[in-house]
């Protein structure tokens, strides 16, 4: 069953084409993905998908008894009452029938048989079923396991609304949203504020959402975690590819590479065509003359291959130190922090080596800032000592941008920093970091977050630092900016020590993970998924710390072996199948391009084969979907 269903949707402002002719469905309980470029349009269709904008032309179709939420990447909330409050009041009618029915089991008690009695009994039954097909008995374990999973302690439950920060509100109407069970939620970045914790609780809970779910997120670990399809918004336009986030990497670098290839080969048809004619026009003959023509008209109706187009640009980024330092680039020992009574973090000891590069993890507020304020200098230690290496330069990435004067413009805060560069250089530098004309002379306090981080990244390569700290580095960021900044990390040759949320970030970039907890620092060799690894492993001898005998333990490693055997080969039909279907398309494109030419639609013949070739891979592509859709079923119901 489909709950929207978008046809050839359009919208501009201004005479901007935001995107045009956009068609696409959603199925029941289908998990999609909306990627793309910042600007591209994803919020502007969530708002015309919800009724608060209206398309240019087009139409979004979504039947009546489909409830839908939204959750916007920016909320605001005032009320007066605790976060307890606030979210139980989505279960307000069904608290509501429950009260009634201990009104009513009270009345039933205190009368003997009569009339009124069977009204009663009869009132009472119709209540208990509705109740119990609501789930009523199951409320208050939600509503409290809502609020824990997305962060909430305890003790927090009943502290009032308006006295949160926003980020705590965001979660608060998050909480109530997923609450509320609508059949289509529409998702406008959800992990924002939210810790890994929170992250990895709500990846769990949408997964095993009853309902449809079409989220926007620049999040690529959890859209790795959470989607089955991924829908891209670029140019206007937008491509469906199945599978999840890491899968569409590979199919769209496909489908570019295989654009490029059909271009380039159409490129070298018509200058090759192009030549024959110039060279029949130049023997000035009658025949020449008219296959000179008859040669040109067949080039005017050839339907010319666009050349494949990239994301807005990639920031061109490369950090390479000045200097080397030594292999010993920072020790610590016996650090700690504290503002008066409030211990910040305790007795911390590590030590970083050249070329590594640290990914510092933990829940939001122990301390991983204060942390890198300390080692920057910035704040001073209550306790520990701090030992760099030789020839240690250190350069700050901070998510705030507070080493940007938002008073300047964006020029000036590149040339006044580097008075020796001339102007071709700065404008080149930009370029690189995608300020093109008028916005050189932007003021930074005008700048969206994207556009700061891109500048601050800017400013951290011209220092050509040899040990870098670096702050939440992808917050604002979008997924091509993501990208680049992680392959420039990635063959940086000093030391990197950086905070991040981002998962897949950690995985691409990370070689070795700092868990900082109110314990102090636990060190893990490898990227996230390693940690993880190391994680769960720990957690299982917690739970199961019984000792096991040899062939019970013998049989759970051969249990185990053979479900990740099975697993596997279910990884590899599917990427298969994920290969044919893209195969099939290409192939239909194909075929539908030969009958559009005229020595093929002119021979009867040549025609019908084409047909039934057409047919023949279209029935093969209906029969991969048909394949893939039940065992992508099959994976996520394991």
């Amino acid at each position: 069953m489909k709950v929207l269903n978008i046809s050839q949707l359009s919208k501009a402002f201004v005479g901007e084409t935001i995107f045009e002719n956009l068609s696409f469905s959603i199925n029941n309980r289908e998990k999609v993905g909306l990627v793309g470029a910042n600007g591209a349009g994803k919020t502007t269709l969530f708002r015309i998908m919800t009724g608060q904008l209206s398309a240019d032309s087009g139409s979004v179709m979504i039947p009546k008894t489909i409830r839908v939420g939204y959750l916007k990447q920016n909320t605001h909330i005032t009320s007066e009452k605790t976060v307890y409050e606030e979210v139980r009041a989505v279960f307000e009618p069904i608290f509501a029938m429950e009260a009634e029915m201990r009104e009513l089991e009270l009345k039933i008690s205190n009368k003997t048989e009569s009339p009124e009695l069977n009204r009663l009994m009869e009132r009472y039954a119709k209540l208990q079923e509705a109740y119990e097909e609501v789930n009523g008995y199951a409320c208050e374990s939600e509503l409290r396991g809502a609020l824990r999973g997305l962060g909430f302690d305890e003790s927090e439950f009943h502290r009032p609304v308006n006295q949160l920060s926003g980020g705590q509100k965001s979660r608060v109407i998050l909480a109530k949203l997923l609450l509320e069970k609508a059949d289509l939620l529409l998702l406008d970045e959800p992990t924002n504020h939210l810790d890994l914790a929170a992250i990895e609780w709500l990846e769990k809970y949408i997964r095993d959402y009853k309902g449809a779910v079409l989220v926007i997120s620049h999040d690529r670990y959890f859209l790795d975690a959470t989607v089955q399809r991924i829908l891209h918004m670029h140019h206007h336009q937008l491509d469906s590819y199945p599978g999840n986030y890491s899968s569409f990497v590979v199919h769209k670098q496909k489908m570019y590479e295989e654009l490029e290839k059909r271009f380039l080969i159409q490129q070298k048809e018509i200058k090759r065509q192009e030549a024959m004619i110039r060279d029949f026009m130049d023997r000035r003959s009658a025949r020449s003359i008219r296959q000179a023509k008859s040669r040109q008209k067949m080039l005017e109706r050839m339907k010319r291959v666009d050349a494949p187009q990239s994301e807005q640009g990639n920031m061109k980024l490369r950090f390479s130190p000045r200097v080397k330092s030594g292999n010993d680039v920072l020790r610590v020992s016996g650090l700690s922090k504290s503002y008066g009574d409030q211990e910040i973090f305790k007795d911390l000891a590590f030590s970083l080596y050249r070329q590594e590069r640290i990914g510092l993890i933990g829940p939001n507020g122990v301390g991983k800032t204060t942390l890198f304020r300390v080692l920057l200098g910035d704040v001073m230690p209550t306790d520990g000592d701090m030992d760099f290496g030789h020839h240690v330069h250190a350069a700050h990435f901070d998510q705030e941008h507070t080493n940007l004067n938002g008073n300047k413009t964006i020029v000036d805060e590149i040339w006044d920093e580097n008075p020796t560069f001339d102007h071709y250089r700065i404008r080149s530098l930009l370029a690189r970091f995608l300020f093109f004309g008028d916005d050189l002379f932007k003021e930074i306090s005008s700048l969206s977050g994207g556009e700061k981080a891109r500048l601050a990244l800017l400013k951290l390569m011209l220092s050509e630092a040899n040990f870098l700290l670096m702050d939440e580095p992808t917050n604002h960021l979008d997924l091509e900016s993501k990208e680049a900044l992680e392959n420039a990390l990635m063959h940086y040759d000093g030391t990197l020590f950086v905070i991040s949320h981002d998962r897949y970030f950690l995985n691409r970039v990370a070689t070795r993970i700092f868990e900082l907890t109110e314990d102090g620092i636990q060190s893990y060799m490898g990227n996230y998924d390693y940690y993880l690894e190391k994680k769960n492993e720990v957690i299982d001898a917690l739970v199961d710390p019984t000792p096991t005998n040899k062939t019970a333990l013998k049989a759970e490693r051969k249990k185990r072996k053979e479900e990740e055997k099975a697993k596997r080969q279910q990884k590899k039909l599917l990427q298969e199948l994920e290969n044919t279907i893209e195969e099939k398309e290409t192939a239909i494109e194909e075929f539908h391009d030969l009958l559009c030419q005229e020595e093929v639609y002119s021979d009867p013949v040549r025609s019908r084969e084409i047909h039934a070739a057409l047919e023949e891979t279209e029935a093969a592509l209906n029969r991969a979907m048909e394949e893939w859709e039940t065992l992508t079923e099959i994976m996520e119901s394991e």
